[in-house]
């Protein structure tokens, strides 16, 4: 398992933030979800041979969820 980290943008609230990590938590190839609206950082864990479908999810998590969110890998 890799951890990835990717920063956050234009996240509005600690609500968001919560229901977001809340959804992506489902994904059942990912583990320790962390989605911190202070920090404006998406931190989680999945192989690397998942990683871009991982990603795939994830954005499609956040194009629904949240339109205005943009990430970036830190």
């Amino acid at each position: 398992m890799s951890i990835y980290k990717f920063k956050i943008k234009n996240l509005d609230c600690v609500n968001c933030a919560n229901e977001l990590e809340r959804k992506l938590k489902k994904i059942d190839i990912i583990n320790n979800v962390s989605v911190n609206f202070i920090t404006q950082k998406l931190i989680f864990e999945c192989s690397e041979e998942n990683k871009k479908q991982v990603l795939e999810k994830i954005i499609k998590i956040i194009k629904k969820e949240e339109p205005d969110v943009k990430l970036e890998e830190a």
